[in-house]
């Protein structure tokens, strides 16, 4: 049973929209890095570890009844609760990066996209701006449940805005502006309600494990344990309940389309292609050659297993260079006259 990808295709992504959303990542990437305070840097290990918990969390598409839809976690607006904004960008672009490199899970081409639209949002917009208000110091769990469903839904209607934006400044013509908006804003509505129950009963959950500890100031070795051992338990077990229903992108993309699918394409489509097929080990969180279908739902399937704990394995190890690499770029600029 193969996977449904997740993020933006680049078919869905002409060159100048994905180049100028991979410049528009990468500044914000430098800002996140030359942003991490010293407390950042020394979270390192419990970055990681959400790292490697949004990756696995990701993989388990959970269906929308009434839809023939499915949805996942973003978990954008989790990594900016419990990290803050900055560590949050950065871990969120490191996940995305192991995804489309590792399992052609959203295109290299789209990669900016994909980390402007799970990242950008929740972490610079959704968390300061409605998080932050509505949960006040995170001391009372109502609060922190309003404060997660309505930042959840916020981000996620962004997000779900910027790809049908992105959609048709690429000239995706086959996916008409009204419908494909409205089909998109409607199904993200409902993942993000599911989104901000989860980002609530985690943030709580860490707060009962170290209630001395605020939110964006979480560092314990519990609090790392359990994440740690939720990813990987979500990563080798529970993707094998994953819905196979195609997922909210893939969902409004089929019901707004308007005749014959008109995928963006060219050269720098193929050069993409090409690349991604390359890097990709397990494409679709399968080994190669594993079969197309054959298992039931819920069924044991070593591969996807295999697929996610390496993929969690990847995510910590991105994180953790990505932060060092932070660390380096700020002490660099630090020795400057």
């Amino acid at each position: 049973m193969r996977r449904t990808r997740m993020h933006m295709s680049d078919a869905l992504v002409s060159p100048a929209v994905g180049g100028a959303l991979w410049l528009t990542a990468a500044g914000v990437a430098r800002h996140a890095a030359r942003r991490l305070e010293r407390e950042e840097e020394q979270r390192l290990p419990l970055m990681g570890v959400l790292g490697a918990f949004v990756f696995a969390a990701q993989m388990v598409n959970f269906a929308i009844p009434g839809t023939g839809s499915s949805g996942h976690l973003g978990g954008g607006l989790l990594l900016a609760v419990l990290l803050g904004p900055h560590a949050a960008f950065v871990v969120m672009a490191s996940v995305l990066t192991v995804q489309a490199l590792f399992f052609a899970d959203g295109g290299l081409l789209a990669l900016g996209c994909n980390a402007v639209n799970l990242g950008f949002f929740a972490s610079y917009l959704a968390y300061p701006l409605v998080w932050r208000p509505l949960a006040g110091d995170g001391r009372s769990p109502a609060r922190v449940a309003l404060a997660s469903v309505a930042a959840a839904v916020a981000g996620l209607q962004l997000g779900a805005l910027a790809v049908v934006v992105e959609t048709r400044a690429s000239g995706i013509s086959s996916l008409p502006f009204g419908p494909f908006l409205l089909l998109m804003q409607s199904i993200h509505l409902a993942i993000g309600l599911v989104e901000g129950a989860v980002t609530a009963a985690v943030v709580l959950a860490v707060r009962r494990a170290r209630p001395e500890l605020a939110p964006a100031g979480t560092r314990g070795a519990r609090s790392v344990v359990a994440l740690g051992t939720a990813a990987l338990v979500a990563a080798g077990a529970l993707s094998w309940f994953a819905s196979t229903r195609p997922d909210g992108l893939e969902w409004a993309a089929a019901r707004a389309a308007s005749g014959a699918p008109q995928p963006a394409a060219g050269a720098a489509h193929a050069l993409a292609a090409r690349l991604q097929r390359a890097t990709a080990v397990m494409p679709d969180y399968a080994p190669p050659g594993a079969p197309d279908g054959g298992s039931r739902w819920g069924a044991p399937r070593a591969g996807t297993s295999a697929a996610g704990l390496l993929g969690v394995g990847l995510s910590v190890a991105f994180v953790v260079a990505a932060g060092l690499g932070a660390r380096a770029l700020r002490r660099r600029a630090a020795r400057r006259p």
